[in-house]
């Protein structure tokens, strides 16, 4: 779970760092079975124990920071607990977006699950709020729903898409599929250009209102599931 080598926690034990049940457990050899509250009812240096492995984590990425482990400039990981880039299995992002759009990204240490969501197979829906450099001409709604838009460098139309235009130069746009920089590149062979775009909605999952970008939230079972509502 990324809290340190053996001898620092049996160092950390003996220092009375780690409770459980409102016990302290001086010894580090000593066994805790694994159970769903087990988070609730231990503490290790001060703060309740980290989220067990299976963890997803809503984060509102800011614009300017990156979904990579390794690229130059901010990441998104540097806005999670330093101990969880050495957690095992590794917390990766389910999808990316792209250095400059913002909103719903969600993270996850569970394979199964990152695969499920991300597997173009799963042709879930991914609604986007898009804010343009030049007014829309009334004749984007019918393009992108026909299924016969192509874009530029691509051999296969793209799947029919929503578009629900909020003003002349903001709409909510709604995909199931996750081509390379796709939403920016449908407005451009319209003639447009995309100023902003923030991630909103991942299935039925919104993101959540009250969380400012940079931060992040654990997701529960039940929130998780409405991706694939």
């Amino acid at each position: 779970m990324g809290y340190g080598a053996r001898k620092d926690i049996a160092r950390l034990a003996r220092s009375g760092g780690i409770v459980f049940d409102q016990a302290e457990i001086l010894d580090a050899s000593v066994r805790i079975p694994v159970s769903a509250d087990l988070p609730r009812r231990m503490t290790v240096a001060g703060s309740s124990l980290d989220p067990l492995a299976g963890l997803v984590v809503m984060m509102n990425k800011p614009s300017g920071v990156t979904c990579s482990h390794k690229e130059a400039g901010e990441l998104v990981y540097d806005r999670l607990p330093a101990r969880w880039r050495r957690r095992k299995p590794a917390i990766s992002t389910i999808g990316r977006l792209d250095k400059q759009t913002s909103g719903l990204l969600l993270l996850t240490d569970d394979g199964d699950l990152l695969h499920r969501i991300s597997s173009p197979r799963s042709r879930l829906r991914k609604t986007y709020r898009v804010t343009l450099a030049r007014p829309l001409d009334g004749t984007e709604t019918a393009l992108f729903a026909s299924g016969r838009l192509t874009l530029r460098g691509d051999d296969k139309p793209l799947a029919p898409a929503v578009l629900d235009i909020i003003s002349e130069t903001e709409a909510l746009i709604t995909v199931t599929e996750g081509r390379y920089h796709q939403v920016r590149r449908m407005f451009a062979a319209t003639g447009n250009f995309v100023e902003a775009l923030r991630r909103e909605r991942l299935g039925d999952l919104c993101l959540h209102e009250n969380l400012a970008p940079g931060r992040w939230n654990l997701l529960s079972e039940e929130e998780t599931a409405l991706v694939f509502r």
